[in-house]
């Protein structure tokens, strides 16, 4: 019966699926655990407004975006290298 629903074919469209719905739950544990605007506790809650610029700072300018702050916008170099140059 699992081998009429369980195909091959739909291997792949589950792991992209299972990518997909780990990429959202990192991000929203990023944003609960280390958002400087996101307030989970009361007494947080209760704060108010907080001028906090060197939280929100440390939260805007994390690993992913200071890795790829001096790169290339290219996802594949040398396939665009190999079809954009005449030579």
């Amino acid at each position: 019966m699992a081998s009429r629903w369980l195909r091959p074919e739909v291997y792949p469209l589950f792991a992209a699926t299972g990518v997909a719905v780990t990429i959202c739950g990192m991000q929203l544990i990023r944003n609960i655990t280390t958002n400087p605007e996101v307030r989970v506790t009361k007494e947080n809650r209760a704060a108010g407004v907080l001028d906090n610029f060197a939280e929100g700072e440390r939260y805007k300018e994390h690993f992913l975006r200071k890795f790829v702050r001096n790169r290339a916008p290219e996802i594949m170099p040398s396939v665009n290298k190999f079809f954009s140059d005449p030579n």
